[in-house]
């Protein structure tokens, strides 16, 4: 029986971000969950699809009862001492995420990067870094990454643009929430209460 060529490629990147998974470090996950747990509030950052990804992310955040912000929305308040900073950023050195990483920094916040690069501008101010995928396409000048595949929108493998990392972040973010979910006794019902309702 052949396999839709759709099918074939979820089947492909469910396979890489297994592996992926695979090697991910559990003392950068307990740390990136303890670092969520004692901030007094959780702020979270991205551009273009790793943006979508921090949205998403704080979103749950705030369903689980945790005081949690977008960046750069008009609602999101001052960041404080003891609260923390989340970005999601594959290359760890986009221009404008790292300006507002060291922002962060600079005011007392704590920074945790999620991303594809151990050795970055914004790896190297964070508190805690997760790194989630370890093979992207090189570009000449890292800061302006993602700059470059937005305006390029070139697709050198299965996945486009080169890369799952948006897509391995978003898996993990939920993996995230639901160990979260375990530490905090919560349930699916207790959650309901927090979901919108005057969509």
């Amino acid at each position: 029986m052949t396999v839709h060529p759709v099918k074939k490629m979820m089947q492909m990147m469910a396979a890489r971000i297994m592996f992926i998974s695979d090697g991910m470090s559990d003392e950068e996950i307990d740390t990136f969950i303890s670092e969520i747990l004692n901030a007094n509030r959780v702020y979270t950052l991205g551009a273009g699809r790793s943006g979508l990804v921090a949205k998403a992310f704080a979103m749950r955040l705030m369903h689980l009862g945790f005081r949690a912000y977008v960046v750069g929305e008009t609602v999101t308040p001052a960041m404080k001492p003891g609260d923390a900073l989340i970005v999601f950023s594959g290359s760890g050195a986009t221009r404008t995420v790292a300006d507002i990483a060291e922002t962060a920094k600079n005011i007392g916040g704590k920074v945790c990067l999620i991303t594809s690069k151990r050795d970055s501008r914004i790896a190297r101010i964070a508190d805690c870094v997760v790194i989630i995928e370890s093979q992207r396409d090189r570009v000449a000048d890292e800061s302006a990454e993602f700059e470059i595949r937005q305006m390029m929108g070139e697709h050198r493998s299965f996945a486009p643009l080169g890369t799952i990392f948006e897509t391995t972040a978003m898996v993990f973010a939920d993996a995230i929430i639901s160990r979260l979910m375990e530490i905090m006794s919560c349930r699916p019902e207790d959650l309901q209460c927090r979901h919108a309702n005057i969509e």
